[in-house]
This record gives C-alpha cells, sequence and structure tokens, in this order.
C-alpha cells in the first residue's frame, strides 16, 4: 500500500505551521517516533522557508506543494514550487563557519537519507527528500 498525502500552501512564513503540523501528524501516523518526527518536522519547514527565501525571494503570492507519500521502507517528502532554480543551496555552508543562520541544509540532510533535486523539472524546484524507515513491516511498497 502506497499512503499519500498533498499539501498545497501559500509561500507566506504564517503557513509553515500548517506544513510542521502536518508532518509531524503523517510521522506520527505512520509509526515514527517522537525525535524522528522532529527531524522531519524541522527539516521540511527549513525547506519551506529555503523556497520563499530563496526560490520565491519573499513574495507571498505564490504557493508550494508538499507531498508526503509513505511506503513499507520510506518516507518521501517532495516540496515543488515554481520559482527560481536554486539547487545549489543544498550544498549547505561548512560547520567550521561559526555565525547564525544557514544551517538549515545541515537540518535536513540529518533528517533525511537521500536529499535530491529533480533536474528534469522545468520551471521551479522539485526537491526529493527521502527517509528510510525501520518499520517495514507495516507498510508495502
Amino acid at each position: 500500500m502506497k499512503d499519500s498525502t498533498i499539501i498545497t500552501i501559500p509561500s507566506h512564513p504564517k503557513y509553515l505551521s500548517v506544513v510542521r503540523a502536518v508532518s509531524v501528524k503523517m510521522t506520527e501516523l505512520h509509526g515514527l517516533s517522537a525525535a524522528e518526527a522532529e527531524d522531519i518536522k524541522l527539516a521540511v519547514d527549513e525547506a519551506c522557508s529555503n523556497v520563499i527565501k530563496h526560490a520565491y525571494e519573499g513574495d507571498t503570492g505564490k504557493r508550494i506543494v508538499v507531498r508526503f507519500r509513505f511506503t513499507k521502507s520510506k518516507l518521501e517528502v517532495v516540496i515543488e514550487d515554481s520559482g527560481k532554480m536554486h539547487p545549489e543551496y543544498i550544498a549547505g555552508r561548512n560547520l567550521d563557519d561559526v555565525r547564525p543562520g544557514g544551517l538549515g541544509v545541515h537540518l535536513i540532510r540529518r533528517a533525511f537519507d537521500v536529499v535530491a533535486f529533480d533536474e528534469k523539472k522545468k520551471k521551479g524546484n522539485r526537491l526529493i527528500l527521502t527517509r528510510y524507515t525501520k518499520n517495514r513491516e507495516k507498510h508495502e511498497d
């Protein structure tokens, strides 16, 4: 069985609370631990914040689509926008460069096993975040 939920939010920071709530609920429904849920919530929030800041350059009149897909072996979160392409931001900065901010990519990479941009997308960005789950027997691919 594949279990998928899609939400579409305006690109305004006030709607990030909706993304955080759905992230937590989806992980709870699929038996992930509270610590895993927190990591995923922070990572998805950060990725959506990056869309607002970088792809949409603060424009609050756009849309962000977030899809949560569970199978027996993984959680996949796909975040799509129609903004400026910015795959280079996923590199993050060196952790030795101590200063405020800029650690979101490290949060994302800590929460997910695979972080990739879909380079086939013609306009905008499609970020694919994959976390392999330990609770494989509950779900089917």
